[in-house]
Formats: C-alpha cells, sequence, structure tokens
C-alpha cells in the first residue's frame, strides 16, 4: 500500500497514526519530497474525478492568484494546476492492493479494514 501526501499535512498525520495503530504496513510518498508523478495523477483524476482530486478548500487553493483559479475548467486544466501546486491535491491518497482511498475518513476507513480493503 502507498500513501500520497505532505508530510507536515495535518490530515496525513492522522491517516498515518491511524495505519500506524492498525498494524497496517504502508510506503510513503511525500509530494514536496519526492515530486509529482503525472500519470499517477491522471489516474488518479480518472478514478476520482479532479473535482475531488483539487482541494479547493485548502489555503493553497486560496492563495493561488485569480486567474490561475479560473483557468481550472477541466481536468486538464485541474492538472497542470496540481503538477505545479501540489499543496492543492487533496491528501491522502491512498493506493491500496484490494482498493484506493481519498481523503481521510477514520469511519471509512475502519469498516475498510474490517472488510480487507484497506491493505
Amino acid at each position: 500500500m502507498k500513501v500520497y501526501g505532505i508530510k507536515n499535512c495535518d490530515t496525513v498525520k492522522k491517516a498515518r497514526k491511524f495505519l500506524e495503530e492498525a498494524s497496517v504496513d504502508y510506503e510513503f510518498h511525500d509530494y514536496k519530497k519526492d515530486g509529482v508523478d503525472g500519470d499517477k495523477l491522471a489516474a488518479f483524476v480518472g478514478e476520482f474525478g479532479w473535482e475531488t482530486v483539487l482541494n479547493r478548500r485548502g489555503t493553497t487553493w486560496r492563495k493561488l492568484d485569480e486567474a490561475t483559479q479560473d483557468s481550472v475548467v477541466d481536468a486538464r486544466s485541474a492538472l497542470d494546476v496540481m503538477m505545479e501546486n501540489p499543496s492543492v491535491i487533496k491528501r491522502p491518497i491512498v493506493e491500496g492492493e484490494v482498493k484506493n482511498f481519498i481523503g481521510f475518513d477514520p469511519v471509512a476507513w475502519e469498516m475498510a479494514l474490517e472488510l480487507g480493503e484497506l491493505k
């Protein structure tokens, strides 16, 4: 299993703590340190939709200039902005053996653990 995110993100910290307490082995990919793989990001956009993968609620999005924000109208333009500003990618994204997840929802993750989907 691979967890994508940013090390200092509070949500990613909670997710990683959850996995560690549940004794789930995973590899962590830090967008800030390890970069963003465009093909992988495009696959996540294909799976979850660009509106879900692009985090418009975070401070990074709010700090982008209005022209950049207004330029995001479809998957291609969203991918361009996310590649240039990895902090606007919703976190974490978990690439599991059985299923992929986006965002951290402890109740959903607990259910996924019980069903064997989170591994």
